[in-house]
């Protein structure tokens, strides 16, 4: 589902693919997530947390501890929503792709 991977940035730069891909997974996870109509005690946190991964793919460059702690907030906040493990597993993914080396 990359469509624009390796892509030149909006300012001419290159962007990361690792980026790219991260801000894809967390686009879907986010429309899944307003999508889905149960109530779970902890759907804010969840919205925070992939507001916050959003952010930090807006940026260019997000630092893999933050990355990760996001990641575990998000996976404990719905990860008992079966409905939404697809779009998990691929935010997961993307966060992974940030401890390989580049290349």
């Amino acid at each position: 589902m990359l469509r624009s991977v390796g892509r030149r940035a909006a300012t001419g730069g290159y962007e990361d693919p690792r980026v790219t891909e991260l801000r894809a997974a967390v686009s879907r996870l986010r429309r899944e997530l307003a999508s889905y109509p149960g109530e779970f005690p902890d759907r804010a946190i969840a919205e925070d947390e992939l507001a916050a991964l959003a952010a930090m793919a807006a940026a260019g460059a997000p630092d893999l501890r933050r990355l990760r702690r996001s990641l575990l907030l998000v996976a404990g906040s719905i990860g008992s929503v079966s409905a939404l493990t697809g779009a998990l597993g691929g935010v997961r993914g993307a966060v992974e792709r940030f401890r390989e080396p580049r290349g």
